[in-house]
């Protein structure tokens, strides 16, 4: 990579390795447009996810972007060395692949070491919680007090081993790096071996006081918050830092006793957080501890006696006296804390106002809850119990047909038992048999979340199957959208989310959301949809037969208008006016109108005067499928359904008239008017013309559809629902779902 007017070049180096729902943002938030001296080195460390398929969509778009494809996992250390043997930058970045860069934050870097020309740059970095909360490092007065020069070193500022022990706040430069023989390791805390090394042996180091990188806090993933005796690498990592000092002399003793502390301080945050060295370990590890310790400890060493509990514990951890360092280690009631219990116990005293029945059903249920689980009983329900329908129905279906042994009962409301198909055993909310079922069941199955009350004893199993692919931002996505959000409880939705074991995705962009959205502890089922099983299996009798039922003319072109719900609109109100698009289309189409289920309408084509043979009102009809398969079109604008639709390769017409709006106020996953499903219209006129011209049947729109398809249904064979029987019922190991053209080249 050459750069321009002795103008500095940067490699970023990002090691990928099953982050698929944050490696968009992480790439977009490096590949800042307009910067030409600027490489990304992506190293797809044998993923098994759809990273390698992601990291080729941005090469292919970009080329600044490198990608290396490992064929075996080498962990996160080597695949930094693969990507710094690739580099050509004048500057590295090392990049962790589920965290992402400010917004300016590269092009205020490469502006910076173009100004100090160092050998390292120190830029400050903030960390992001998944209840979104951003909070700036604690450390970051180090960048302005006292005032720095623009270039000095470590021995000049030696404050600078105090900052964050990990490699991606720093870019470093490279020939410099390679001459110091310095590699990444292995290991739980590969970053210590380096990051440290190289300000003791840096001539020339910068800082830049700019939060220039978003350290995500995930809920689940990241290895150094998991109990293991992998947490004792700590040490073999700060041998490697004494060697090294030890390796360039003298110089390095003037840096002894700052390093000696930060270690020692590092070692106890390990051993003191609950997530990191199980109970059973802790002994063994301060023994290890205090052996380092005393192996290190530089002559004349004193213990930070102005934190007089921090040089306890070193006295302790000296001495090897484990049950003194327990006692220090213990925790103690803050006052805040103590005000808080405070307030739980006012509460309790004062109780809670709730209903005599309800507090009598949940005693029942408290009782039903200590009886045994019945292995053969499993719970089905669907849109918070609105009756019996989408991927929990076509579930249901297959098991009563692979695992008949099985019982099946549905949770309804009482409006809509008269649904209920004949022969469908179902409970109603809040009755007894509806607390002696849940309390028993083995099996859960829902499209929605089961509500607060039901408590998940060991053993039993949720299934969770969403019901459509989201082109909208979802769960925890939302929190950016308060628009859509509203008044949300996050954490309690996310505790919902906690009782899944098994998660539905419809496709690999469903798989990237979703992760992002409920990072809860599940196996993600990459099988397909369900519900569009009956769509990829539907035959012309079926479609002749349900457009005679739903009195659809023969003959005619029959439309099928499902728009979503719109957070912005309190009512529901058409986008367009109804009437007359119906009277411009002809006489040869018919309406079939589906209202979002979040609004309750009586039949509105006669309420507002449209012609009701030409306009059919059928948002109260309980199968969007077989309104999908009788229909010859599909209309709609953000729903989910154009997802199960193009499984049809029938033509699908976007009415977009409010997309920027949708898009500020929802948020979405992708830019729908750059990769829809057929024609596009953003006016009344194009929307008329799309069906009039029969554009919507044209090559052009017949494209858009191929591709959206290939990209949006690939799992879709028909099969669906026998994959989640056979996995989350039958305990079946699944091997990876084919495309239909790869199933089909077989």
């Amino acid at each position: 990579m050459s750069s321009d007017n002795n103008d500095v070049s940067l490699s970023i180096i990002v090691p990928v390795h099953k982050v698929q729902g944050y490696l968009r943002q992480c790439m977009e938030s490096i590949l800042e447009p307009g910067i030409p001296h600027l490489e990304v080195i992506a190293i797809d460390d044998c993923s098994p996810d759809a990273c390698g398929l992601i990291l080729d969509e941005f090469a292919e778009r970009d080329s600044r972007v490198r990608v290396r494809h490992l064929t075996e996992n080498v962990g996160l250390g080597q695949a930094r060395n693969v990507g710094l043997d690739m580099a050509t930058g004048d500057y590295v970045w090392f990049f962790d692949s589920d965290d992402y860069a400010t917004e300016g934050a590269v092009r205020a870097i490469l502006d910076r070491l173009n100004e100090t020309r160092p050998d390292v740059l120190m830029f400050d970095y903030a960390r992001s919680y998944w209840n979104g909360r951003v909070k700036r490092s604690i450390i970051n007065h180090l960048f302005r007090e006292p005032p720095a020069p623009d270039v000095f070193s470590l021995a000049e500022r030696p404050q600078c081993l105090e900052m964050f022990t990990s490699i991606w706040n720093r870019a470093i430069r490279r020939e410099f790096l390679i001459g110091t023989g310095l590699r990444s390791n292995s290991g739980y805390y590969e970053d210590v071996s380096i990051t440290y090394p190289v300000l003791m042996a840096a001539e020339r180091i910068s800082l830049l006081d700019r939060v220039c990188y978003i350290y995500r806090q995930r809920r689940r993933g990241a290895i150094t918050k998991t109990a293991s005796a992998k947490h004792f690498d700590a040490f073999d990592q700060y041998d490697r830092i004494f060697a090294f000092m030890d390796q360039i002399g003298s110089y390095a003793d003037q840096f002894r006793p700052t390093m000696f502390n930060r270690a020692i301080w590092h070692l106890l945050v390990i051993i003191e957080r609950p997530d990191r060295i199980v109970a059973s370990e802790k002994q063994r590890y301060f023994a290890e501890m205090s052996k380092w310790y005393n192996r290190y400890k530089p002559t004349g060493h004193t213990p930070p006696e102005d934190e007089p509990r921090l040089a306890d514990k070193h006295r302790a951890i000296e001495r090897g006296d484990f049950r003194a360092w327990e006692r220090l280690s213990s925790p103690t009631l803050t006052a805040k804390a103590k005000k808080g219990t405070r307030k739980v116990r006012k509460l309790q005293k004062r109780g809670v106002v709730r209903s005599k029945e309800l507090a009598k059903e949940r005693y029942y249920y408290q009782m039903r809850l200590r009886m045994p689980i019945d292995e053969n009983l499993a719970v089905f329900g669907a849109y918070w119990y609105r009756g019996y329908a989408c991927n929990p129905a076509a579930i249901y279906e297959k098991v009563r047909e692979l695992a008949p042994h099985i019982r099946c009962v549905w949770v309804v409301k009482k409006g809509g038992r008269k649904d209920m198909p004949e022969g469908v055993e179902y409970v109603v909310p809040g009755s007894a048999e509806y607390y002696r079922t849940i309390a028993a069941a083995k099996y859960f199955v829902n499209n929605v979340n089961f509500p607060d009350h039901l408590v998940k004893r060991p053993g039993q199993v949720h299934l969770e199957t969403q019901h459509g692919t989201p082109l909208k931002k979802m769960g925890l996505d939302q929190m950016e959208f308060p628009v859509g959000a509203a008044d949300m409880d996050f954490k309690t939705l996310i505790e919902r989310s906690d009782r899944w074991d098994y998660l539905v995705s419809s496709n690999p962009l469903s798989s990237e959301a979703w992760e992002r959205a409920y990072p809860c502890h599940y196996e993600m089922l990459e099988i397909g949809y369900p519900r569009n099983d009956r769509l990829v299996r539907a035959t012309e009798r079926d479609r002749v037969r349900l457009r005679a039922d739903l009195g659809v003319p023969e003959g005619k072109t029959a439309i099928l208008y499902a728009p979503t719900h719109r957070d912005y609109q309190r009512n529901y109100s058409p986008m367009f006016d109804i009437g007359r698009v119906v009277e411009q289309l002809g006489d040869d189409h018919v309406l079939l109108l589906r209202a979002h289920y979040f609004y309750k309408l009586k039949d509105m084509a006669a309420d507002l005067g449209w012609p009701e043979d030409r306009v059919i009102d059928v948002s109260k009809h309980q199968s969007v499928e077989d309104l999908s398969i009788a229909s010859d079109a599909l209309l709609t604008d953000y729903s989910s359904v154009m997802f199960d639709y193009a499984n049809l390769g029938k033509p699908i017409v976007i009415y977009a008239n409010d997309w920027e709006t949708y898009r500020l106020t929802r948020g979405v996953n992708f830019d729908l008017t750059e990769f829809p499903p057929g024609i596009v219209a953003r006016t009344e006129s194009e929307l008329v013309d799309a069906f009039v011209s029969r554009a919507a049947w044209g090559d052009a729109a017949e494209k858009n559809l191929e591709a959206f398809r290939a990209r949006f249904c690939p799992w879709d064979d028909g099969n669906a629902a026998e994959r989640a029987v056979r996995r989350v019922f039958l305990g079946e190991k699944l091997p990876p779902v084919a495309a239909p053209a790869e199933a089909s080249a077989s």
